[in-house]
């Protein structure tokens, strides 16, 4: 979970997460993932040098010393690229999701793709937004922005993806062992769907629901964010 200046909405999203029940029905043929399977949680939570008094509560946390979390600083803000590097070089789980600090996305979801990972369908799941789950309106420049750069990933790498900038990314963690990631900004999403297309992996997608906020609630991602996206995929396009 990579935050940064999200004091308003922290403690409900890890409200909500913790709240998730991680027993799953995995059904994909291996007898030992067959039927309800409960899964261990590990939240691990990196701060991105918040100055709005988010590492106050993180601080709290910290010294609480709860089992299920892990929080790490970078003293400077880095970018989300940056923050999700972090977190995945700190995270010991086998199967990783990524988890934004604001309340967009809603983690009753992780069931949808935790099933469809382990049920064999795809080491990678991707949680989409355009594929009839229930959302707020997106805006317009966000929708137009969301598609383009989607239909680009397809045409590069010959997928039918329908929401290549998702937030929720759930993998197993050898799909990306190893994998050198650079991105620190928002580039992160493309550079990781990039490099896990061109390490030969297939991206399932399942819907799931969004409640998308406006600038004035926070939202970080501009349309600044939609050239650099498109620089990206085609640079790991054609560059290792």
């Amino acid at each position: 979970m990579p935050v940064y200046n999200e004091r308003a909405t922290l403690e409900e999203i890890v409200c909500r997460v913790r709240a998730v029940d991680l027993t799953v029905n995995a059904d994909g043929g291996n007898p030992l993932l067959n039927g309800p399977l409960t899964l261990a949680r590990e939240i691990v939570i990196v701060d991105d040098g918040s100055t709005d008094g988010t590492r106050e509560i993180l601080d709290r946390w910290r010294a609480a010393n709860a089992p299920d979390m892990r929080v790490i600083y970078h003293e400077q803000n880095g970018g989300k690229g940056a923050a999700l590097r972090t977190g995945f070089q700190n995270a010991t789980g086998d199967i990783l999701i990524i988890q934004d600090a604001d309340l967009e996305y809603d983690p009753r979801d992780y069931v949808k793709l935790l099933e469809s990972l382990l049920e064999g369908r795809s080491p990678v799941v991707y949680g989409s937004r355009f594929m009839g789950g229930p959302r707020s309106a997106m805006s317009l420049t966000h929708t137009l922005g969301n598609k383009g750069v989607t239909l680009l990933t397809n045409l590069l790498f010959g997928t039918a993806l329908s929401d290549m900038e998702t937030c929720y990314k759930c993998f197993r963690r050898d799909v990306i062992q190893g994998m050198p990631l650079h991105s620190r900004r928002f580039e992160i999403e493309p550079e990781l769907t990039a490099k896990i297309l061109k390490r030969g992996y297939s991206i399932f997608e399942v819907p799931i629901s969004y409640n998308g906020r406006a600038f004035h609630e926070g939202k970080k991602l501009s349309w600044r964010d939609g050239f650099s996206a498109i620089w990206t995929l085609t640079k790991y396009r054609f560059v290792d």
